[in-house]
């Protein structure tokens, strides 16, 4: 692809795991409404759970997550003592007829919790909640904290599936971001995870980063071939050192450009899918009996705040520091500091500080921007039936864009406005035409390749 198009529609934009994205959420939504939303939550609905670990025992400084690094397990154990607190308030005000279908821990590095720990935290969920038969719970695994105990205690928790960050297995690129990790180590990992049962290995490989060449990164990918993953999560480094400060300590001109960043990205996912992936949105890749492979064959694919997932429940239930959920009415996200998340759980049980309530808008626009994420099309007709008397200006939008897409990323036919394959590199520049709070100032975001 020429070098020019690449650099013409790789702009900052955000990554669109939600919409309106988190910069403009506020105050303006708080504990009141997080109340009421938890409360209408219907018997026999089909919920998820997140439970947010903001630790790690090192700081990888490629990481763009809420999280912080200790050395001492006294902090977690306290964090654990407030989780417990929120896990019964919000269990006591959820209908127990609803059920819970998917349940994430997520960081952070939820697996340097300790063993009996992590099962205590597991109990405390299923007193409080009705979890499906069929429950899908998943762990963000970092082989440098796991031993033959913890594994154990996954098991007992019902894991069923495994995400496991690689980023890259190359010594220098590992140095460079602070993310000391071998073949060895991750291999046995997955293979301990597998012995126990799990059905589904995730691999987590990053392109763009500091010192990273196309040869490095192709090395990377044949070793996780070998480690027979059910998916592959490709991501792009987003180097964002005026949010995350401690990525200043990669420097800038050890990181590739924005036409090697897409060389890199376009081998990658064209190795896994000779290795026989299907090519999921923009940036996973699954086996194709892999349930997400099947929803997405099936039009079934969704977009959350984890990225791609098959998860059919409309509500999100986000629980710890800084920890966003989703609900009919809006977004609701709990208190970033941990020492402040603490304050208000052992006080009122709740930690929502801020959220966002839907407009009629943003309810039509975040179907267009997530069926472009997900399917890299939408239909006209789709759109008028959900939000009969609003989808008009989005149609007219999508015909203007049609009109000024001189470089042929776009097409409309038959009343679907669709990426080509040519522009389905771009999916979340396109997308961001339909955003109408991306020029408002709010926020900086990452390259879109």
């Amino acid at each position: 692809m020429e070098d020019a198009l690449i650099l013409k529609h790789s702009g900052p934009v955000p990554r669109y795991t939600s919409y309106p994205t988190a910069p403009h959420f506020s105050e303006a939504v708080g504990a009141a409404d997080y109340e009421s939303w938890l409360d209408a939550i219907g018997a026999g609905e089909a919920i998820s759970l997140y439970a947010h670990v903001p630790y790690c025992d090192r700081l990888c400084w490629f990481c763009a997550c809420h999280t912080k690094q200790t050395l001492r397990y006294d902090p977690v154990a306290t964090y654990l003592h407030g989780l417990h607190r929120e896990v019964a308030e919000i269990g006591g005000r959820v209908s127990r007829e609803a059920k819970v279908t998917a349940l994430h821990f997520g960081g952070g590095s939820p697996t340097l919790v300790r063993p009996d720990d992590m099962i205590a935290l597991k109990r405390t969920f299923t007193d409080h909640f009705t979890f499906a038969p069929d429950c899908e719970i998943s762990v963000e695994m970092d082989p440098n904290d796991l031993d033959e105990a913890r594994h154990d205690a996954l098991a007992v928790i019902g894991m069923t599936r495994a995400s496991f960050g690689i980023q890259d297995f190359d010594p220098e690129v590992q140095k460079a971001i602070n993310r000391i990790q071998t073949f060895e180590q991750t291999r046995g990992a997955i293979e301990a995870s597998r012995a126990r049962g799990v059905h589904s290995v995730n691999c987590d490989v990053l392109y763009g980063l500091p010192y990273q060449s196309l040869q490095s990164l192709e090395r990377t990918i044949e070793a996780v071939l070998t480690l027979v993953p059910d998916r592959v999560a490709l991501f792009g480094y987003a180097h964002v050192p005026w949010m995350k400060t401690h990525q200043k300590m990669i420097p800038d001109e050890s990181l590739p450009g924005i036409v090697e960043r897409f060389g890199q990205m376009t081998r990658a996912g064209e190795m896994l899918v000779a290795a026989g992936y299907e090519a999921i949105g923009i940036d996973h890749f699954a086996k194709p009996g892999d349930s997400l492979a099947r929803a997405s064959r099936e039009g079934r694919l969704r977009r959350n705040f984890q990225g791609y997932t098959d998860d059919a429940a409309e509500t999100l239930v986000g629980l710890g520091a800084s920890a966003i959920g989703q609900f009919r009415q809006g977004y609701v996200q709990n208190m970033p500091a941990t020492g402040e998340y603490l304050r208000h759980v052992e006080g009122t049980g709740l930690a929502a500080v801020r959220g966002y309530r839907f407009t009629p808008d943003d309810r039509l626009r975040a179907k267009v921007i997530a069926d472009i994420m997900c399917r890299f099309a939408f239909s006209f007709d789709e759109v008028e039936q959900a939000f009969p008397g609003l989808a008009g200006a989005v149609i007219e939008e999508s015909r203007l864009f049609r009109a000024r897409d001189a470089d042929g990323l776009t097409t409309i036919e038959n009343g679907i406005f669709r990426l080509t394959e040519r522009g389905r590199p771009f999916a979340r520049s396109v997308a961001a035409a339909f955003d109408a709070y991306l020029g408002n100032g709010r926020g900086r975001h990452s390259v879109a390749v």
